[in-house]
């Protein structure tokens, strides 16, 4: 008679403690990646309905200047002063030929302050100027439906 082994019994219910495992080690990963996403200072930019899509903005090495709300300058993650903003972009646009430079601006900031930021900018010569903003859903603004009424 010839030896057959025998097959170890069948388990009915899944390990999922690798999955845990995994599956918190995926989490703490997300955690620290997820605020090194946002490029330069967040600000609270304001909505509009009507935009244009402004993929240049979300490449690597675009160059964005942020207002925030108490009227600091951003460029990319360093705050500068108001004079120092056209010679460091000019310094940035020197070797670039896209010479694009956004606006990012909290809605709360003062007007005075953005306009400040903007002349800046034009002092160091960029010709291509984008303001950045939130879309908001196109359907927030529509009026109400009419009320359903009934013949009486």
């Amino acid at each position: 008679m010839a030896y057959k082994p025998k097959a170890p019994p069948v388990m009915a219910a899944p390990n999922v403690i690798p999955m845990a495992d995994i599956m918190l080690v995926l989490l703490i990963i997300f955690m620290v990646i997820t605020p090194m996403l946002h490029k330069g200072v967040p600000v609270n930019m304001a909505s509009a309905t009507n935009v244009d899509k402004m993929q240049a903005a979300d490449k690597d090495d675009a160059i964005i200047v942020a207002v925030t709300r108490d009227g600091k300058i951003y460029l990319g993650n360093n705050e500068l002063p108001l004079d120092q903003i056209t010679d460091n972009i000019k310094d940035e646009l020197s070797n670039r030929l896209d010479k694009t430079v956004f606006v990012r601006s909290d809605a709360r900031a003062k007007y005075g302050d953005v306009v400040k930021a903007v002349d800046a900018v034009r002092a160091a010569g960029v010709e291509n100027l984008g303001l950045l903003t939130e879309q908001t859903p196109a359907n927030r603004n529509l009026p109400p439906p009419p009320p359903v009424g009934g013949a009486e």
